[in-house]
């Protein structure tokens, strides 16, 4: 699977998904979006709400004000509903728990712009893979012992995972849409995690079999492919965050690498996005809605836009 690159081909694809989901909300409603994403709702899992990333404004669910969605809202000057949560699944942003209300009441039809993190727990589990894999390590450090793990029997567990995956992220927007019929909905993508050539970095650090971190990197890209055929279907913008954190990953040296390894350096969890990595993601948020912006003006026409 080869990395996105910034080619016509790939703006091209951003264009059409902005406008696909300005569609998606003019067919939920007759009313137009507000402008400028003003009300902003913030769903997702720990690569959204930054646990470990100073300073922690809720720390059951290890949510940052330094995390992307933070971000993003001063930058807009958007007053932001942030119910990320560090071990969110795709089911548990219907469920009340712990005195909080489901995740998915923050939105309503005031609501102008949504960016949702999901996935990640429902088809691949990070915490367990990183773990599983950390621990088959011992047994073949130069061979590629967790990718023997996922696949043997044939076929592979967590790329099985990623495709049962795909009609929950599917039901996801569904339900924002419904919730949020004028809102732009932003589906984010995962950072990278492990090194996009494929080599390793064996240490105490980042404790995985030499062969295992291409078969960790395909499967996040494999993650990464699934959101942003969801998000081409399901109405709303994929966001890239992969290929801008690309060279960032956990077997950077510590000021270079964005996501942490098993030894954080910085304050963050470890295989998650350090306050440079969730800068990062809040980058690409930008990005694609400012393409969004140009798109919507290239459909709507210069005569529209004088009104």
């Amino acid at each position: 699977m080869k990395r996105p690159v910034g080619s016509a081909r790939h703006l091209g694809a951003v264009a059409l998904a902005c406008l696909a989901a300005v569609a998606q909300a003019s067919v939920a409603s007759a009313t137009p979006a507000s402008a400028g994403g003003r009300n902003y709702v913030a769903l997702g899992d720990s690569h959204a709400s930054a646990p470990g990333v100073p300073e922690q404004t809720d720390p059951g669910c290890g949510r940052s004000s330094q995390n992307y969605p933070s971000l993003v809202a001063r930058q807009r000057y958007a007053r932001l509903t942030d119910v990320t949560c560090a071990g969110a699944t795709t089911a548990s942003l219907a469920l009340a728990k712990d005195g909080r209300p489901a995740r998915y009441d923050a939105l309503n039809r005031d609501t102008d712009l949504v960016t949702v993190s999901i996935g990640g727990n429902d088809g691949v589990g990070f915490s367990a893979v990183l773990t599983t894999c950390a621990t088959l390590s011992r047994t073949d450090p130069t061979g590629a012992p967790c990718r023997g793990h996922y696949t043997e029997g044939g076929g592979d567990r967590l790329l099985e995972g990623i495709a049962t995956t795909a009609p929950k992220v599917d039901a996801v927007l569904a339900t924002v849409h419904r919730r949020a019929p004028h809102a732009k909905v932003l589906l984010v993508g995962y950072p990278s995690i492990f090194p996009d050539d494929g080599t390793g970095c064996t240490s105490p650090a980042a404790p995985f079999a030499a062969g295992d971190f291409g078969y960790l990197r395909d499967t996040t890209k494999a993650l990464n492919a699934m959101l942003a055929r969801r998000a081409e279907l399901g109405g709303a913008v994929y966001v890239d965050t992969y290929t801008s954190t690309v060279g960032h990953d956990m077997c950077r040296p510590a000021g270079e690498r964005w996501i942490e390894n098993l030894a954080p350096a910085v304050p963050a969890n470890a295989g998650r996005p350090t306050a440079r990595g969730e800068q990062a993601m809040a980058e690409a948020v930008e990005r694609a809605l400012k393409s969004c912006h140009g798109a919507r003006d290239e459909a709507v026409g210069p005569a529209a836009r004088r009104g």
